[in-house]
């Protein structure tokens, strides 16, 4: 690795492997460039002179939720590798921690657990950097990290500020945000927390989890205990990095559960119902007036496909989850998309229905 000035700042240039070595489906060519941001400054400068000479800019981190061309990406990549965790007692009794964008997620909710501090604790063992998890407003087991963000400080692409942002200005909404929203505006620079200082959990929302603690929903569990339940389904399902199982090397669920207007959902249970008996019973659950959001699992599950469906060698659904799609070893970027069209084509052909998917597209198009 070489180093190279920048006016008064030092950045590290790094030699320019595949990056499907930086991703955790391990799909992806070469980048022109590749450089390490270990601090914000230095960050904020890579990106504001990328985008004065208007280089092509990927803006990289954890790797969990971004599907890269077999082709790479014909410009610089910046790695975030921003760190730093700082807690302050607030007014009302909660921490506020201040947390670097490039600091690991599950290893933050590791240390939440460890120090008595609830409410992300049903987020375990989901991969990635924290300065991601605003972006997709990152949701599991009944608890969203919109739940507890307090502020997010990031970099306006547009006219090349730095804001604070409060949590209404995030437009958080079901796996969305405004930095969603508006891609390669905004790049998220650090995150901040409010959680409770209390060794218990926040209310169980979730019926599968509760059930795996042995507590009614709404009940309240140890921290460790909760994180541990949260680990073992995750596992079960492959969404655990873990190198000896093939069913990881994925990008976690590959499609949003689809929230219909409830006129439309009324179409689509007709639909089900011709298709698969009268007495089908979709799992649905309101989520705003007149809007309901449908399993996207189920729909798959119902439209043909299964577990393992794909390349054994290659890209196929993960024998353990039908929402994620998984490289096998020998996958491609171009058979992955092939096979999540498939997916969603057959999905539409049978119920209606548009899959949507959460992972962000780099050098390539979803669309056809």
């Amino acid at each position: 690795m070489v180093e190279a000035g920048a006016g008064s700042r030092v950045v590290r240039v790094a030699a320019l492997p595949a990056l499907s070595t930086l991703t955790t489906l391990r799909l992806g060519g070469p980048a022109r460039r590749m450089v390490d941001a270990a601090d914000e400054q230095s960050l904020v400068a890579i990106i504001t002179e990328a985008d004065a000479a208007g280089e092509p800019l990927l803006v990289l981190a954890g790797g969990s939720n971004v599907v890269v061309a077999d082709d790479g990406f014909p410009g610089t990549v910046v790695r975030v590798a921003t760190r730093g965790v700082e807690g302050v007692r607030m007014g009302d009794g909660r921490v506020r921690l201040e947390v670097a964008a490039g600091e690991d997620w599950d290893a933050l909710v590791a240390a939440c657990v460890t120090d008595e501090l609830s409410g992300v604790e049903a987020l375990s063992g989901i991969p990635g950097s924290v300065g991601a998890t605003p972006i997709q407003n990152v949701g599991a087991y009944g608890q969203e990290v919109a739940d507890v963000i307090v502020g997010v400080r990031a970099l306006d692409r547009l006219s090349g500020e730095v804001h604070e942002l409060e949590p209404e200005a995030c437009l958080f909404d079901y796996r969305s945000s405004v930095f969603k929203r508006d891609p390669g505006r905004w790049v998220v620079l650090r995150v901040s927390f409010a959680l409770e200082p209390t060794p218990l959990s926040e209310p169980v929302r979730y019926g599968e989890l509760a059930a795996r603690l042995g507590v009614a929903e709404g009940q309240r569990a140890p921290l460790a205990e909760v994180r541990e339940a949260v680990l073992a389904l995750r596992r079960r399902k492959g969404m655990v990095l873990d190198p000896a199982d093939a069913d990881t090397v994925s990008a976690g669920s590959f499609f949003t559960n689809p929230i219909l207007p409830a006129r439309d959902f009324e179409a689509f249970q007709q639909r089900a119902a011709e298709r698969l008996g009268e007495d089908v019973r979709p799992p649905a659950w309101p989520v705003a007036p007149r809007s309901v959001k449908i399993s996207a699992a189920w729909l798959i599950e119902r439209a043909g496909f299964t577990c393992g469906h794909g390349n054994p060698d290659g890209i196929a659904i993960s024998s353990k989850h039908t929402l994620a799609l998984c490289n096998r070893g020998a996958g491609t970027t171009a058979e992955l998309v092939a096979l999540a069209r498939e997916i969603a084509g057959g999905v539409h052909q049978a119920f209606g229905v548009e899959l949507v998917p959460e992972p962000v597209f780099v050098g390539h198009s979803w669309q056809q």
